[in-house]
């Protein structure tokens, strides 16, 4: 496995390494033509460091077997493994204890087993549940579904030009119908951090649970869900460095044991006749079947990857990233920013005048700058700021201002094509 080395230079301010960084992601190294790869579509998934990747080829071939199932020697450290990523996940989001940290296949999951597990039992007709403008689709059709099965009602909260939350909007939504809040911590669209302790201290005044997407804000800050004191807490382990197919719901534990499993098979079962079944504890109770075992231990490696560089140095490296992007893209004549709230994280979306963001993203893949274009699976914001699409730029710990200049060299090569 790949030698510890340190990733943060020594001295003030304690600088990231970038360039010892990006040794340790062999992908960053490929050619796309015969250009350089620019890697800029972080928020769609993050790249794999060779820690990660040594630590899934070990358990494959030296640890794997079924977990909880048997007494010999692989099962049980596989299961010890398993449960240790568990408990480094707890850690990395200061949950008080690793059952309130449930394994699922993603952010769209974990929403998917709260929508279930809690709304199918808790939310009746006429119940109202509030969400936001900001919010991806994962965010939406699962309560879309709950609203239409239980006859409940979506509130949704405005944003203002800029992509920020109307606060005042979002507490006079508040009334006695109101049964629960699921809202974003980042907009994956606009970059837009909403200011969850708020948003969640206004819920808890009202006692109504709130959950809260994290896929696009652990990445990129430290989260401690005690002192936010949410509900709820999910997101998926590919946007942190980690594998595909695995992701991670927090809950109060008090609210997990109240919720009913969202999957029935096994390993979730404490007993079972064909008269009745009883269901293991949390958070086993909802992990049916053969989990991704693999995975889960990839994301258990990740979580002490981006430890080892810190969350803070990470928001700092990226936070300045940002900066220069947007200084660098307001000099380009035609440009427009979608997203400019004062609280941003690594995201640059963006119109270019007269061109398509489709045509935008293929002319940038030939000069090696990978973006993503499209509406994000958000559309309604897209609908919010009338366009069909944006380009957008995410960005990671590893990436350079040489990357944005080669960005916006690339924006420029696109403009002489149309223009």
């Amino acid at each position: 496995m790949a030698k510890a080395t340190p990733l943060i230079k020594p001295g003030m301010n304690a600088i990231l390494d970038v360039e010892r960084i990006r040794s340790d992601f062999p992908i960053l190294n490929i050619k796309v033509g015969n250009k350089p790869l620019v890697y800029l579509d972080n928020a769609a998934s993050c790249q794999m460091p060779q820690q990660v990747i040594d630590r899934l080829v070990y358990y494959q071939t030296a640890q794997h077997a079924n977990i909880n199932r048997a007494v010999h020697y692989l099962s049980e450290v596989a299961t010890l493994e398993y449960e240790k990523a568990r408990r480094k996940i707890q850690q990395f989001v200061n949950a008080r204890e690793d059952r309130e940290i449930v394994f699922t296949s993603g952010t769209t999951d974990s929403i998917n087993l709260v929508m279930h597990g809690y709304g199918r039992k808790f939310i009746k007709a006429g119940d109202e549940i509030i969400l936001t403008t900001l919010e991806h689709h994962s965010n939406i059709v699962p309560w879309q579904m709950l609203a239409q099965e239980k006859g409940a009602i979506i509130r949704v909260v405005p944003i203002n030009d800029a992509g920020e939350l109307d606060i005042d909007a979002y507490k006079k939504l508040f009334n006695e119908r109101t049964r629960f809040v699921s809202l974003i911590h980042v907009s994956n669209a606009l970059g837009t951090i909403t200011p969850v302790k708020q948003l969640i201290a206004y819920a808890r005044q009202h006692d109504v649970p709130i959950l809260v997407d994290g896929a696009q804000a652990a990445p990129h800050m430290t989260v401690d869900v005690q002192e936010l004191d949410c509900d709820f807490y999910v997101f998926s382990a590919h946007k942190l460095c980690g594998p595909t197919g695995i992701g991670m719901l927090y809950g109060k534990a008090k609210l997990l044991e109240a919720m009913q499993p969202f999957k029935g098979g096994g390993d979730m079962i404490e007993s079972v006749t064909f008269e009745e079944t009883t269901y293991a504890a949390t958070p086993h109770k909802f992990e049916a079947g053969t989990p991704p075992i693999a995975a889960a231990i990839g994301f258990g490696e990740a979580i002490d990857y981006l430890c080892t560089i810190g969350m803070d140095q990470i928001a700092a490296h990226e936070l300045e990233l940002l900066t220069y992007a947007t200084d660098c893209i307001n000099e380009i004549k035609g440009a427009k920013i979608i997203g400019t709230a004062a609280q941003k994280t690594a995201v640059l979306s963006f119109t270019l005048d007269g061109i398509h963001p489709h045509d935008i993203g293929t002319l940038l893949n030939e000069d090696g700058v990978a973006v993503r274009t499209g509406h994000h699976c958000a559309q309604p914001i897209m609908q919010r700021y009338n366009v069909p699409a944006t380009s957008r730029a995410s960005f990671a710990f590893y990436n350079t201002k040489s990357e944005v200049d080669a960005l916006m060299t690339g924006i420029r090569n696109v403009q002489k094509v149309f223009l």
